[in-house]
């Protein structure tokens, strides 16, 4: 017998319309797949949000119960995204663009919700004592989305920037923004609107487009750990360096003294959180770790969160770091390889160890052509073409040779930037004045862990030795050796030199500095 309804009934024909229908597409999500779990979980946050007659109160069990399915899920795609530093062009792109999917849809979920509660839809009334727990979680879901949008030197868009702007004003207009709330159940799931706010902020005035992925991890982490010292006033206060104007849709900015105050201007700072953050500094220096009740997502060296703080210390600070050299604006072109063994190629014509200076010693395929815009005493700022540089990153090493200058140099990519327009500009140091092929010879007493091999072609950095009588070289990578001494040859002549310290270890390449012993 056919049992048939011919009432019509209020509820959606959605799954997450039914409670016990909900759980039972969460139980299906693939326990084993993180990216397709985070995938699927982003589908219906986006398919709950657009469905119609879901009751607010059912809308919001269905957004939380989506929230918390993806914990573990997105914290394993973000791990896979900075530990493959060898990701294949699509794997990266497709780990991002998962995981900055998922918080656009969880944030514009939560947001729905505040829209609805402000338009009265009937049944949001229910939602009033969770607002203050809402509003935190669409915050803290657009801090992810920058964070994402950052990892990949991206231009921020301006909808994050309005988004941060109505959720704010509708908490302090409500009189909650400073109330402390269980955002999330656990450890470090108490916060504030303000403080999640206070995190984005403090977040973009950070600098980040001079981190690599893994530092930014680290600066991100750090900034949600020291948020609840950050300050936020309504009027101009000397602790607070930096200002957001509610009313645009536009990033935070330091504090240009002299401009009139608005009442939809707030102002920010550090506060106490800079001086956490150098206690922090010298903790880990005095025990030579970094405290495990830090909460950054991970175990880290402390070579990698010693910069990060150093780094965020300049910034927070009253005054940003000074430009070492003033920058000229011009407009030229440059000849660019990258990587160590392409630098070398174009210094060693036929396999020698010559000065290459004509075009046709380097393999086009190999080459790019960016456009300079500015040059410094330290370097040069330059537009990337959007169709080549994709392995452009924070310490990349490149080779390049200017439209003025027929010598090849060396530099290393500093910062990262990408515009409204897609394009990438990148700021290169320069390593030294010139760059000539030698060669590295193991001499004396060969050290048991020496890794240099006899005739390893290297790249002096240095036209002379300083009144130390020290040099700068770029080495093969994992080949600095302290104290084993080297006989390093120059166009013809030998010099018997010692390593003296390791400058920085690029993914490719040891930048180091030598002593000159005696000429040979």
């Amino acid at each position: 017998m056919v049992t048939q309804t011919w009432i019509a009934t209020d509820r959606p024909d959605h799954p997450f319309a039914d409670p016990k229908k909900a759980r039972a597409v969460i139980a299906e999500l693939p326990a084993q797949n993180a990216l397709k779990a985070l995938e699927e979980i982003a589908f219906w946050l986006d398919s709950v949000t657009r469905t119609e007659g879901i009751e607010p109160a059912q809308r919001f069990e269905a957004f939380d119960l989506l929230d918390q399915a993806a914990k573990n899920h997105h914290v394993s795609v973000a791990r896979e995204y900075l530990r493959g530093s060898r990701l294949q062009k699509f794997q990266e792109n497709r780990l991002w663009s998962v995981s900055f999917d998922f918080w656009k849809a969880l944030a514009a979920a939560y947001i729905q919700l505040v829209e609805q509660f402000q338009a009265d839809v009937p049944g949001t009334a229910a939602l009033r004592k969770d607002m203050p727990a809402i509003v935190a979680r669409a915050l803290r879901a657009i801090t992810l989305q920058l964070k994402w949008t950052l990892l990949r030197y991206g231009a921020v868009e301006d909808r994050i920037w309005g988004d941060l702007n109505r959720l704010y004003l509708f908490a302090e207009s409500h009189g909650f923004a400073a109330k402390l709330v269980s955002v999330y159940p656990g450890l470090h799931g108490e916060s504030s609107v303000q403080r999640e706010l206070l995190k984005t902020l403090m977040l973009s005035m950070s600098s980040t487009d001079s981190l690599v992925p893994l530092e930014l991890e680290v600066a991100e982490r750090l900034v949600a750990y020291f948020g609840d010292r950050f300050i936020l006033t309504g009027e101009p206060f000397e602790a607070c360096h930096f200002s957001f104007d509610l009313s645009m849709r536009k990033p935070p900015a330091r504090v240009i003294k002299g401009v009139d105050h608005s009442s939809v201007v707030r102002y920010f700072g550090a506060g106490k959180g800079l001086e956490g953050l150098l206690a922090l500094k010298d903790e880990i220096a005095e025990k030579g770790a970094v405290p495990a009740d830090i909460p950054l997502g991970g175990s880290y060296d402390v070579a990698v969160v010693t910069p990060v703080l150093e780094h965020l210390a300049q910034y927070w600070a009253d005054k940003p770091p000074a430009r070492h050299s003033e920058r000229r604006f011009m407009a030229s072109r440059m000849t660019v390889v990258h990587g160590f063994a392409d630098v070398l190629r174009c210094l060693q014509p036929q396999g020698g160890t010559g000065a290459a200076t004509t075009p046709d010693l380097v393999d086009t395929d190999s080459t790019e052509s960016w456009i300079v815009e500015n040059v410094s005493d330290g370097g040069y700022g330059a537009i990337i073409p959007q169709v080549r540089g994709d392995w452009v990153r924070v310490g990349s090493l490149v080779g390049f040779r200017t439209e003025t200058r027929k010598q090849w140099s060396a530099g290393v990519v500093r910062r990262i930037t990408r515009d409204e327009y897609q394009q990438r500009r990148v700021g290169i140091q320069t390593l030294g004045k010139v760059a000539i092929a030698i060669t590295l010879t193991p001499t004396g007493t060969i050290s048991t862990i020496n890794a240099v091999r006899d005739g390893d072609v290297a790249v002096l950095l240095s036209a002379a030795p300083d009144e130390n009588q020290e040099v700068t070289v770029l080495m093969r990578v994992g080949t600095f050796t302290p104290q084993q001494e080297l006989e390093m040859r120059v166009r013809g002549k030998g010099y018997l030199v010692q390593p003296v310290t390791l400058l920085e270890g690029g993914e490719d390449f040891d930048w180091v500095r030598l002593r000159l012993l005696r000429r040979l």
